[in-house]
């Protein structure tokens, strides 16, 4: 996976969210979906919770997560 899958998918603006890695296209800050996993929420859950987010950018944004956690190893 490369860098532009995951720059498609989320964004940082500093007149946005105080500047905090945020959905593309919306106010959501990808913290959050860290944080409601960890807290025991589902995908499905988030992506009710916070309609304007898609399966797609979780995906992409999570992949990219493992990839980068493999890399390391």
């Amino acid at each position: 996976m490369q860098n532009a899958d995951l720059f498609e998918v989320i964004e940082r603006h500093p007149t946005k969210v105080s500047g905090a890695w945020v959905f593309r296209g919306t106010r959501v800050p990808v913290t959050a979906l860290f944080e409601n996993l960890k807290d025991g929420a589902s995908i499905d859950q988030f992506l009710e919770w916070f309609p304007g987010v898609t399966r797609e950018q979780v995906e992409v944004l999570l992949d990219r997560a493992l990839a980068s956690l493999t890399q390391i190893a």
